[in-house]
């Protein structure tokens, strides 16, 4: 009885498949993606940003509280707009105003000898130290000139890629800085002539470019010098036509496109033709690429305070 009684356990043994460890790993191979995801794009950003947008962005998370840039945007343009209105449409005021065509060095500085001997005296500032400001912003001019000159070739450079039709021109658009200011210049190349032979008519891609220019142009409020130049080949036109007036009337016509395109009238500081006096290429005189309008936006001296009076 007592075996019948008895009771009977049965133990099964399951079999090992690992056992089951949870969703925790799916959590770290989404932070993984991300932070992968987070670094491709940190290259990506390197690698297609001007250095004028990487110069704002490092002011931007610098220590100071105030940005190094000239311009809050940091941009091609410096917060600039290109339109009609120009840099006046921006949020930001330039260092370089326009200059009085009448006032040259001699009135500037005479106007900073009464500004250290009037004014600042008047308020109480020590004249020494106003001298070092005076010489500090002469040092710092000329690079916020040069920041601004290479915004504005960076903005030139990008609008003709915008625009198929005048990209395959690049070649033939030279822009460089000189002590005059940032040099523009459209040459001539085989078979792609700025001008109608012998003639001041422009090409209709000539047009264009032009067009293109005057827009960046418009945003600076720096004084232009235009001039046209020929080839060193003699060339007998119609009315006794030489290369002296064919590179003035082209010149002209090039006046003519930019201030239709917004280019302001006293903007225009000077016009001139001067034939193959200057050639690009010396060695080569008859080269085309002598034949060429060169645009410079000239380098300004700092304006006069409004409150002092000559």
């Amino acid at each position: 009885m007592a075996a019948e009684n008895a009771v009977i356990i049965k133990r099964v043994k399951k079999g090992d498949h690992g056992g089951h460890h949870g969703g925790a790993w799916k959590v770290a191979y989404a932070d993984f993606v991300t932070a992968m995801m987070a670094f491709f794009l940190l290259m990506w950003l390197i690698n297609t940003t001007t250095p004028e947008q990487k110069r704002g962005i490092a002011d931007y998370f610098a220590a100071q509280s105030i940005s190094q840039s000239t311009s809050g945007a940091g941009g091609v343009l410096g917060g600039t707009v290109l339109g009609p209105t120009g840099g006046k449409a921006g949020g930001t005021m330039s260092v370089v105003q326009n200059q009085n065509p009448t006032m040259n060095n001699t009135a500037h500085a005479q106007a900073r000898s009464r500004m250290r001997g009037g004014a600042t005296q008047a308020q109480g500032t020590d004249p020494a130290s106003q001298t070092h400001s005076d010489e500090h912003l002469q040092s710092a001019l000329p690079s916020a000139q040069d920041g601004a000159f290479a915004s504005a070739a960076e903005a030139i450079h990008q609008a003709m890629q915008t625009m198929p039709d005048i990209a395959k021109l690049s070649r033939q658009v030279i822009v460089d800085q000189t002590p005059k200011g940032l040099r523009i210049q459209l040459v001539d190349q085989d078979g792609r002539p700025m001008f109608r032979a012998g003639s001041a008519t422009p090409m209709p891609y000539t047009v264009k470019l032009l067009q293109t220019i005057a827009k960046v142009i418009d945003a600076l409020p720096n004084r232009i010098a235009i001039s046209g130049h020929t080839d060193g080949s003699n060339f007998d036109g119609p009315n006794g036509m030489t290369n002296w007036e064919l590179s003035a009337e082209r010149a002209d016509a090039s006046r003519a496109i930019l201030e239709s395109s917004g280019v302001r009238d006293d903007q225009i500081y000077e016009v001139t033709g001067k034939a193959g006096s200057e050639p690009l290429l010396p060695e080569d005189p008859d080269a085309p690429a002598n034949r060429r309008i060169s645009i410079v936006v000239m380098r300004e001296a700092p304006p006069i305070p409004p409150h002092i009076h000559p």
